[in-house]
């Protein structure tokens, strides 16, 4: 694909029609023109400020229209968006800046710790563009890098993920055509962050490359600003994490939701964690409809694998891998194999040039042919459906024996008083490790550890039942909605 700048993209979009809906706000409806005049107010003020080609502009907002905005103003200067999480911890943000290293912070609280390092803006989320300020010239980075993420790793060390325009805009191509039934009609759900690239890419970015409508709320905590978009802005198609969907299914069953929004609406995906079976049961028997699911990360811009629609979905499946990828399977240690299981290896448009400033960790995740590791272990039937058993380092190892979690939990939500379950490995002198489980029952239900022990001994080897198992009432989450296995497994530790 020859270069690609998303700016020349979106804005031809935007000018065909500038009365045209646009995007949805607060209650109301906005037009094409109302969004080019934000993204022409904040370019003038970027420009004033010194903004320039290679320059990046840190944004720690929640989703408003400044988003879209800011992203298009920043690429029409030749500069680099870099959404963080506001809430992500003074010493989080700190490491991430110092590796960016941005021309400003535009955010909608001041913190005085970085302010005193970086030049620091604050801006409401109603505003239509940012209050005069002067910036602070960087290092340039490449002119083709669209967007920054900062993203979680083991090491504790910041690390960064540049996408260019190129990768973006390869990434929507292949999902719209995937998803073929996606046009420009549709109105999208954006309550995702946009500091993660599913919220920022899938949900703001594709939509507004094929001129169809976002309906925004700031975030999805606190609810009520999320169903009231589905129920006012009339939604097409949602792209959503499985504690989204599970959250407003469970609002539905209870009678604090109607059902009709979220029936109404054509398209539902997940991805950014695995879809709990259940939902797929509770979504037909409330909505009369399945829930597609889908599978990226942050360095694919994000999408890899995504089921095309619920008539061909496979439950349990993340999808066929789309269009642009090459991929293969390794074992744990790195050696090709033609086995249909193993670590899944991709390569194409949509994959990151690399870690930013990072040889090292680039080098550890991409091999000598350009493949980059996903970090999933997976299964991959004769037509291409996709299944991932595990993250690599989710694998629990008992006895010289793989135990797959997601298997386990896959046995353990068929018992009847199981809402959702979650196996982490716990160190054992003997076996090396042994599976302990987390339940969270169904409302009302009863059950206790004898009889959730019995029950998977019913349907599993015995190296794959867990040994023990906790009760709780809710699981650690991500900000993006995301079991943090982490915490349970040092839990488990103690």
């Amino acid at each position: 694909m020859s270069e690609i700048r998303l700016e020349n993209i979106i804005i031809p979009n935007l000018e065909k029609d500038v009365n045209a809906k646009c995007y949805w706000w607060d209650g109301s409806w906005y037009t094409r023109g109302n969004l080019l005049n934000i993204v022409n107010n904040c370019e003038a003020v970027l420009k004033r400020a010194g903004f320039s080609r290679g320059q990046k502009l840190v944004v720690m907002l929640r989703n408003s229209p400044l988003i879209p905005a800011l992203s298009l103003a920043c690429w029409k200067l030749g500069g680099i968006f870099c959404p963080l999480n506001e809430r992500a911890g003074l010493e989080s943000l700190t490491g991430t800046l110092d590796l960016i290293k941005p021309f400003a912070v535009i955010a909608e609280h001041n913190i005085l710790e970085l302010a005193e390092k970086w030049p620091f803006v604050t801006c409401d989320l109603n505003s239509e563009t940012l209050p005069e300020f002067t910036g602070k010239i960087q290092d340039t980075d490449p002119e083709n890098l669209a967007v920054i993420f900062a993203t979680s790793g083991t090491t504790g060390l910041p690390k960064a993920v540049p996408l260019t325009h190129n990768n973006l805009y390869s990434n929507c191509v292949a999902t719209r055509t995937m998803v073929s039934s996606m046009s420009e009609k549709d109105t999208f759900l954006t309550v995702l962050p946009n500091f993660h690239s599913f919220g920022y890419t899938v949900t703001i970015i594709l939509p507004l490359t094929i001129s169809a409508k976002i309906a925004m709320a700031p975030s999805f905590l606190p609810p009520a600003a999320t169903i009231r978009a589905i129920t006012e802005a009339k939604i097409d198609v949602m792209f959503v994490v499985p504690a989204i969907i599970s959250f407003l299914l469970m609002n539905v069953e209870k009678g604090k939701m109607p059902p009709e929004p979220l029936a109404g609406i054509r398209i539902i995906c997940t991805g950014g964690d695995k879809l709990n079976p259940n939902v797929h049961k509770q979504a037909l028997k409330l909505l009369g409809r399945d829930i597609m699911e889908g599978y990226g990360l942050t360095e694919t811009s994000p999408v890899i694998c995504v089921n095309k629609d619920c008539e061909t979905q496979r439950t349990g499946s993340i999808g066929p891998v789309i269009s642009g990828y090459e991929y293969k399977l390794k074992t744990r240690d790195g050696k090709d194999t033609q086995d249909k299981e193993g670590v899944l290896w991709v390569k194409g448009p949509c994959v990151t040039p690399g870690y930013l400033h990072a040889p090292e960790i680039t080098a550890e995740r991409f091999d000598s042919d350009n493949f980059f590791n996903t970090g999933d272990y997976v299964k991959i039937d004769d037509e291409g459906f996709v299944y991932i058993l595990d993250r690599v380092t989710d694998i629990i190892i008992v006895g010289g024996f793989n135990v797959y979690p997601q298997e386990v939990e896959k046995v353990l939500a068929e018992h009847p008083a199981v809402h959702q379950a979650v196996v982490v490995g716990v160190h054992h002198d003997i076996n090396g490790e042994i599976p302990k489980a987390y339940i969270l029952l169904e409302d009302g239900a009863k059950a206790d550890k004898q009889e959730i022990i019995k029950f998977a001994k019913e349907h599993l080897a015995h190296f794959k039942v867990p040994r023990s198992v906790e009760f709780v009432t809710e699981f650690p989450l991500s900000s993006t909605g995301k079991i943090l296995r982490r915490v349970l497994r040092e839990r488990a530790a103690k």
